[in-house]
């Protein structure tokens, strides 16, 4: 098989952050799913803990990969058609956008609960708006429409990421490798 394009690859801490960061957003949002279904037990109050720990960590590395992102020379898609080179710009950066949104909208959420969030038992992370059940109900349906937002821009870009491998044959995709 050969390869159009033999372009920089992304670096190290680039490519450990992207799949770091992919795995822990994809497992939260199948934990996401999988825990609202669920009778309250405390099974329940177990998952939503470590969801909530895992969201912020997750807050954490998308401000690490950001500043990563920005402050880093990333492999040029000059090889790319325009329309596509706007479409991954568009994509990556609503990625981007969402990796914050997600998090904050949960931590919304816990602090119109009326609740801090444990950061895997080492600190308190405080609450950032007063305990209200109007509020409540507003950031818990922003949290959900941005999780199925992340979802779809998730299929769309691993989708395009395959298209480049499979059907186009350049090194796209291996750039993230």
């Amino acid at each position: 098989m050969s390869f159009k394009n033999t372009e920089t690859k992304f670096g190290s801490i680039a490519i450990s952050l992207h799949w770091l960061m992919a795995i822990i957003i994809i497992g939260m949002l199948a934990l996401g799913l999988y825990m609202t279904g669920l009778p309250k037990s405390a099974l329940k109050l177990k998952l939503y803990g470590w969801h909530k720990e895992f969201g912020m960590l997750i807050l954490m590395l998308a401000a690490a990969r950001i500043s990563w992102r920005l402050s880093n020379i990333n492999p040029s898609l000059a090889s790319l058609p325009s329309w596509e080179r706007l479409g991954a710009l568009a994509v990556h950066w609503m990625l981007y956008l969402l990796m914050f949104a997600m998090p904050i909208t949960g931590w919304l959420i816990t602090s119109a609960a009326g609740f801090p969030v444990s950061f895997f038992g080492l600190f308190l992370i405080p609450t950032i708006v007063p305990a209200d059940e109007n509020w409540l109900k507003i950031f818990e349906t922003m949290h959900e429409w941005i999780a199925y937002g992340l979802i779809a821009l998730i299929i769309g870009h691993t989708l395009a990421a395959l298209k480049h491998h499979f059907i186009d044959k350049d090194d796209i995709f291996r750039r993230m490798l």
